[in-house]
């Protein structure tokens, strides 16, 4: 691994407070990786062997609906990371991602890091914790973009708008 990769790493938020032993055996599954703009980086459906985080571009996280144009859920820039589904069977990629521009980023290899996690709890322990985070960030802009989507469309809701009822003994 080269310095300048090592150095990455460290700065990198979500590898924050992992020890430096630990930033050494995840790097040791670590490789800078180029996409051009315009170019998929995954599509949904195939094998999650990686994830990224992104050191320099702009990626598009699309869901596609048979018919219609791509749904862009998020863009992600430098210093986020792009990818979960290597670490959940059934280890499939649930979205596409397109490079807007030219990116840069750095690929970690799933099994490598799935072995390295079974191996090292604490390690596991972490970035369960960061995934866990993740998927809730990505869950809430999922759901602003759609709300964003529905309200462009002026699609009318599927379901009443009546008040929901209370629950008793709360």
């Amino acid at each position: 691994m080269t310095a300048s990769l090592e150095d990455s790493l460290a700065h990198q938020p979500f590898l924050a407070d992992l020890t430096r032993y630990q930033l050494e055996a995840v790097a040791r599954c670590a490789a800078p990786v180029s996409f051009p703009a315009n170019q998929f980086i995954f599509h949904e459906g195939d094998e999650a062997e990686h994830f990224y985080i992104l050191t320099q571009g702009r990626v598009a996280v699309e869901v596609v609906i048979p018919g219609r144009p791509p749904i862009n859920i998020q863009t992600l820039g430098p210093n986020e990371v792009l990818g979960w589904s290597w670490f959940y069977p059934p280890y499939r990629w649930h979205f596409d991602a397109l490079a807007l521009t030219a990116t840069e980023a750095i690929a970690f290899e799933a099994n490598g890091l799935l072995r390295l996690c079974n191996h090292d709890a604490e390690v596991g322990y972490k970035l369960t914790k960061r995934y866990a985070h993740l998927l809730f960030e990505r869950l809430q802009a999922t759901r602003l973009q759609l709300l964003d989507v529905y309200e462009q469309a002026d699609v009318p809701p599927a379901r009443s708008a009546a008040p929901r009822p209370r629950r008793e003994g709360k």
